[in-house]
């Protein structure tokens, strides 16, 4: 068996012409979209003392599947599916337009 590593990973990024899929790895490096910009903004207001939100379109750009990391004091002393449910009910209205969604939840380090 091979071993993992860069070189292992090559075929895999390389399209059906043999030139490497560049533009696949473009999306990391591209400003936010319109929803995850919309979709912060509403975590922002929603969960004023967090200290990280990242919200990532895992959809390819077109708003139907979001992964979303949230680190707030707000979570304290709160199970797990206590924090996501926050967070839903945060996004709600939201929610109703997307076919998925991911959710990271943390309470920071002190």
């Amino acid at each position: 068996m091979a071993a993992w590593g860069p070189a292992s990973t090559v075929p895999l990024l390389r399209g059906s012409h043999g030139l490497p899929l560049l533009h696949c790895v473009h999306r990391m490096f591209a400003s936010q979209t319109e929803g995850e910009l919309k979709v912060t903004q509403v975590l922002k207001e929603k969960f004023p003392r967090a200290t990280a939100i990242k919200v990532t379109d895992i959809s390819g750009g077109c708003g139907a599947m979001y992964e979303i990391k949230i680190e707030s004091e707000e979570f304290k002393e709160k199970r797990t599916v206590q924090q996501h449910q926050m967070v839903n009910q945060a996004l709600k209205e939201e929610i109703k337009g997307m076919h998925g969604l991911r959710i990271f939840t943390s309470v920071p380090k002190s």
